[in-house]
């Protein structure tokens, strides 16, 4: 009897794959800047598998934004890393049996919810077969952006500011955190930024914003009437494609 359990035992672990350790490391790249990690709170990455949705690995990437001149200054050729071992990135150490079909989901910059954004990519993950050094990048489009002027719905009286250019001031930034700045790597001149002003739900103009410091832009209008008022505020860079808006209500009282 004990010989029959034996063989059996046997028999059934020749015919069982054992699940062998897998590792990827996974990175988010925002689009024409640097990595997002630990300085901005990183970017949320979940690794599914694709057929049954079962999360296999979840957390968030840690780590610096990168060596900007090897980033972004020299020129890149096939087999180049632009990572190094203070990159941020998330690894993921997955078991599995045979060749699995996963899905990351990236969701960045995970702290702020205004600007974040999802993206995906799908690939076939091979038992024992990591995917390391620099990993799966994933691009993030976009620019970071909060007003800080006015403050959201604020109540202004309409006595202290009539006749006087009243001020909207907005922090922008890149995805990874990288600052704008006049003549930077990331330069404020090439940098659309704008307001879209309206009352009642109604556009009334455009508000032109200006560099004043590092990431700071400032721009004003003379509001002469009272009413219920919202901001729209967007930056544009044309040659990236980067984009990026928030919003914000304020109301001007007699």
């Amino acid at each position: 009897m004990k010989a029959l359990i034996f063989i059996t035992a046997f028999l059934f672990t020749g015919f069982t794959a054992s699940a062998r350790e897998t590792k990827i490391m996974i990175r988010a790249k925002a689009r024409d800047a640097k990595f997002i990690g630990s300085s901005l709170g990183g970017a949320h990455i979940i690794v599914r598998n694709k057929v049954n949705r079962e999360i296999l690995a979840e957390g968030n990437t840690t780590g610096s934004t990168g060596n900007t001149d090897l980033i972004m200054k020299e020129v890149k050729k096939r087999g180049t890393s632009i990572t190094d071992s203070q990159t941020a990135g998330f690894l993921a150490s997955i078991d599995i049996t045979e060749p699995t079909f996963i899905s990351i989901e990236m969701i960045s910059p995970f702290n702020n919810k205004q600007a974040q954004t999802t993206v995906s990519t799908e690939l076939w993950l091979i038992p024992g077969k990591d995917i390391l050094g620099d990993g799966i990048i994933l691009e993030i489009p976009g620019f970071i952006i909060d007003i800080l002027k006015p403050r959201t719905h604020q109540y202004i009286s309409l006595t202290n500011i009539k006749g006087k250019p009243f001020p909207f001031q907005a922090n922008i930034v890149m995805m990874c955190g990288c600052v704008i700045e006049k003549n930077g790597v990331w330069n404020s001149d090439e940098i659309e930024v704008k307001g879209i002003l309206k009352k009642d739900g109604k556009y009334i103009k455009d508000v032109h914003l200006s560099l004043i410091s590092t990431n700071l832009f400032e721009g004003s209008d003379v509001l002469n009437t009272p009413g219920n008022y919202e901001l729209i505020l967007y930056a544009y860079h044309e040659k990236s494609g980067n984009t990026g808006v928030d919003k914000v209500n304020y109301v001007v009282y007699e």
